[in-house]
Order: structure tokens, then C-alpha cells, then sequence
């Protein structure tokens, strides 16, 4: 039996974790948090619920790409809660509701009632959407490396450069890229086909998760154990050993787990703060891995409904008061927030009213930096000064958007960069990990391999973040164990019915 030990326990390394598992390795996943999931994790409050990460998810309904994979892991099991068809996602832009509904052909008519001028260029949009996703050995499952070729244009232009190519309406390309907020994309850096693969992911079917996202973490703790693997909670990882070669083990506090594969479902910069002084990394390769640029981060404000109050809104709201999607990381104290996400959490399957909400919206972790290094619920007064003004204005601004809000309020929760810092050991809090700009090339991509042989990295920084995106982190990580044509036939044939 071939010994590996994961570190972290997020949607990234307990996937990686029962793939391994299922094919003959002896994992140990070390999880340095009281409880496993990253931000799969949810938290209550008052018997009341609330997700910290994995908000909705798209491509889960039989034969779409996230639903295989789902039955590969083995937990195609879990509660959806289907969103509106017609209005997954509605952008406010300059006070107009624009609709993005299911399905190609139901998009592109949907916002042609608005844009009648523009139904050549929303289908000549989609045919990009549609060429980049497909093209993708790994979105895809298609095993040939070649086909990636096809989307390599969309990988060096800009999403903002594209649209703009294709669709002359200026109110039109500002609603096609009201879903920035997914990815975190920023003017003239963020690839067109980031873009393009979240479309595409949530346009093929969307769903909340009855119950909270935690319900994944049961799921794939469940199979891990299943296959004789194992998660050790609050055993923070401090080292990884390596002799002249490779990594021999990894020790936390109170023990020393040997290991012939180090898996690291972890920041890659903090993968390096677990590898201070070994020769086997180049000092080329930490410059690089810690000149990586990060996504924002975020505020959250969490709301708790009183009972039987507010009906259960089954869209997402992407709300601009301010111009637009573009540049809303830019803000400036006086008109913060420039734009926000606004959702109601699924507490069961179709529900009448809402119990709780969550609204997110930009903040760049330079605004709590002074508080860097203090404990959650010990950070003092004036951050939780700073806190409750944030929150008000976010309130507001929701109130605007959907009067009615702030009386169905019972109780608020606050979350800020630092949370998730101290949560999920992120840089800086970012929403989303490491940045794809293509301003910087290559430079900016993280390999699943380092210059340790038996090291690697698994996660949303491997390829993408996400449920989806994510995953395919997982998949190009076991396929270099595993075979890429073997991983590839196993998931297909487990998304037979």
C-alpha cells in the first residue's frame, strides 16, 4: 500500500483524497480547523444555516459534465433545488432586471427582447462560449490533448476585448459580464475563457443545495471512509520533511506521518511555508510562487429572517449602482460598494420563504489589514465598528434594490477578508486564490507539479475555482498518478445511467 497525506480538507483535497483512496493508496487527510470542508463548511446561527462558499452550482443535471463527475466521486447523491430556468441569474443595471435563463436558446431570446438589434451578436457570443468550453480536454472529458489548441486565442484576450468585438450595444456588454463576480474579473486581464467557462457551466442547469454545501463535505468524507482513509481534524501541518530527493512525511505538532505522496489542497505560497529550507525548491521557483498575483477578497453580510416574512427569491442578483461590473474592486470609501451579489440561501428544496440571505460585495484586504494577526471575535471595537458601518450600507443598498428587506431582518452576521484568511488560509483573504491575468502570461499559472517529485498541489489555484473548476483541479492532479486515459473512461462510465 502506497502512503499519501493531504493537506487541507477542502472541496480540492477530499476529492483528490477518495480518488487516490479508490485507487489503492492509504490517505491521511490533516485538516488544521475543528471541522473539514474549506468553504464547502456552513455555520449556524440561532438554528439558522448559512454557506461560506460554494453558493450554487451549475452542469448537475444527467449527461451535463459536473453531474459525471458527481457520480464518479460517488456522491451524486446530494438535495438540488433547481433555479429559475427563465432568470438563473439577473443583472440590475441602471434599474432594468436583464434575465440570463437556461439553455442557448433561451438566453440569447431572453435578452433579445431587450436587445433586438443584437441577436446575431448574441449568438455569435454564445458560439464563443460554446468553442472555448468544448474545447477543454478537461471540462469536456475528451482525453485529447490537441483539442485545446482550439481555445487558445480565447486564453490571451481579455473577456472585456471580446465582448466588445462581438456585441456594439455598450448596455448589452455590460450585461453579458454582470456575473463578474463569480470569477473576480478585472478590464483588459481576466481571460475571455474564464469567462466563458462559468457561462457555460451555469447555463446548462443551475441549482442551490438544499440544506447548505456542507452536505458535499458528508458526502465525500463518507466515500474517503468507505475506502479506508482517514481525516484528522485540528492537526495543523508545520512541516514537510524531505531527505535528499523527495518528501519522506509531513509533521504537525504532535506527530510525524510518513508518506511515499504529499498531496498540498493549500495555498500554493503556504505549501512554501511548510518547505522553508529545503534545497530540492529553487529560489526562482519561490520568487515565482510568491509573486503570484490575488482574486479580492469580499464582505459578507449574513441575514437572518424572522419566520414566514420573506418570499424565497429563487434568482441571483448581480446589483450595479455605479456604471457597471467592470472596475468595482476600484472602489473608493465614499461610493463603496459599487456594485453587490445578492442571494437567498436554500434551506430545503423549493421553499416558500426565505430563512436567510447572503449579500457579497468587494473588499480589498488593505482595508483590514491593521487587524491582521488578531483572533476571530478578539479583533476589538473598531473593526467591529468598521464592520457594522459596512454592513449598514450594504443593507441599504439592498434595501433599494428590494424594499421590504430590512424589516424581515432578525439578526446579522459579518464576515471580511480576514475571516477567510484565518478560515481557509487563503492569501490575503481572496476570494478565489490565485489571479488569471493574461497580462502576465504564464507566469501567473500554477502547476499541479513542483520541483519535489512526490509534492503536489490539488485545488481551485490548479486550474480554476469552484465546484467545477475545482474538480478539474482534483482530476489533472490524480490523472499524472493515475493515467489520464484510465481517469478519463472511469468518469465516463460512471456517468452512465
Amino acid at each position: 500500500m502506497k502512503r499519501c497525506v493531504v493537506i487541507g480538507s477542502g472541496l480540492g483535497g477530499l476529492s483528490t483524497a477518495v480518488v487516490l483512496a479508490r485507487h489503492g493508496w492509504t490517505v491521511t487527510v490533516l485538516e488544521q480547523g475543528t471541522q473539514a470542508g474549506g468553504c464547502l463548511q456552513s455555520f449556524v446561527r440561532k438554528g439558522t444555516k448559512f454557506e461560506t462558499g460554494m453558493h450554487f452550482i451549475g452542469s448537475a443535471d444527467p449527461g451535463q459534465t459536473l453531474h459525471r463527475l458527481l457520480r464518479f466521486l460517488g456522491i451524486d447523491g446530494l438535495p438540488l433545488s433547481r433555479l429559475d430556468p427563465t432568470a438563473y441569474d439577473v443583472v440590475r443595471l441602471e434599474g432594468e432586471d436583464f434575465a440570463f435563463a437556461n439553455g442557448r436558446e433561451a438566453f440569447v431570446e431572453t435578452l433579445a427582447c431587450s436587445f433586438p438589434h443584437e441577436r446575431d451578436g448574441l449568438h455569435r457570443y454564445f458560439d464563443g462560449v460554446e468553442q472555448v468550453a468544448a474545447a477543454s480536454s478537461l471540462h469536456s472529458l475528451n482525453a485529447s490533448p490537441s483539442a485545446l489548441a482550439r481555445s487558445m486565442e480565447m486564453q490571451t484576450r481579455s473577456v472585456n476585448e471580446v465582448v466588445a468585438s462581438i456585441i456594439a450595444d455598450p448596455l448589452l456588454q455590460r450585461v453579458l459580464v454582470g456575473n463578474l463576480p463569480l470569477y473576480a474579473g478585472r478590464r483588459d486581464r481576466t481571460p475571455f475563457a474564464t469567462h466563458a467557462f462559468i457561462t457555460d457551466f451555469y447555463n446548462k442547469s443551475a441549482f442551490r443545495i438544499a440544506g447548505g454545501s456542507d452536505r458535499i463535505c458528508a458526502l465525500l468524507l463518507e466515500q474517503l471512509q468507505q475506502q479506508g482513509g482517514r481525516i484528522l481534524t485540528r492537526s495543523r501541518a508545520e512541516r514537510i520533511t524531505c531527505n535528499d530527493h523527495q518528501a519522506t512525511g509531513v509533521t504537525t505538532a504532535d506527530h510525524f506521518y510518513p508518506a511515499d505522496l504529499v498531496v498540498a489542497a493549500i495555498h500554493p505560497r503556504r505549501l512554501l511555508d511548510l518547505l522553508p529550507d529545503t534545497p530540492l525548491l529553487r529560489p526562482a521557483y519561490r520568487r515565482r510562487i510568491n509573486a503570484l498575483p490575488e482574486t479580492v477578497g469580499s464582505f459578507t453580510v449574513y441575514l437572518r429572517f424572522h419566520p414566514d416574512r420573506l418570499p424565497y427569491l429563487n434568482r441571483n442578483y448581480y446589483v450595479y449602482d455605479h456604471g457597471g461590473p467592470w472596475d468595482c474592486e476600484a472602489y473608493t470609501d465614499a461610493d463603496w460598494p459599487r456594485g453587490f451579489l445578492y442571494l437567498h440561501l436554500c434551506h430545503e428544496a423549493n421553499p416558500q420563504y426565505a430563512q436567510a440571505a447572503e449579500i457579497i460585495s468587494y473588499l480589498r484586504f488593505d482595508d483590514v489589514a491593521r487587524w491582521q494577526g488578531t483572533h476571530i471575535g478578539r479583533r476589538g471595537p473598531d473593526y467591529e465598528a468598521f464592520k457594522d458601518a459596512h454592513a449598514e450600507r450594504l443593507i441599504a443598498a439592498v434595501e433599494r434594490a428590494f424594499p421590504g428587506t430590512r424589516a424581515a431582518i432578525a439578526d446579522i452576521y459579518t464576515s471580511s477578508p480576514l475571516t477567510y484568511l484565518d478560515y481557509t488560509g487563503t492569501e490575503r483573504g481572496s476570494l478565489y486564490g490565485v489571479e488569471k491575468d493574461l497580462t502576465l502570461g504564464a507566469a501567473c499559472h500554477v502547476q499541479h507539479r513542483t520541483r519535489i517529485p512526490n509534492v503536489l498541489l490539488t485545488g481551485q489555484n490548479v486550474n480554476s475555482h469552484g465546484m467545477l473548476g475545482t474538480l478539474v483541479g482534483t482530476m489533472v492532479t490524480c490523472s499524472d498518478l493515475i493515467g489520464t486515459e484510465r481517469l478519463y473512461a472511469e468518469i465516463r462510465d460512471a456517468g452512465h445511467e
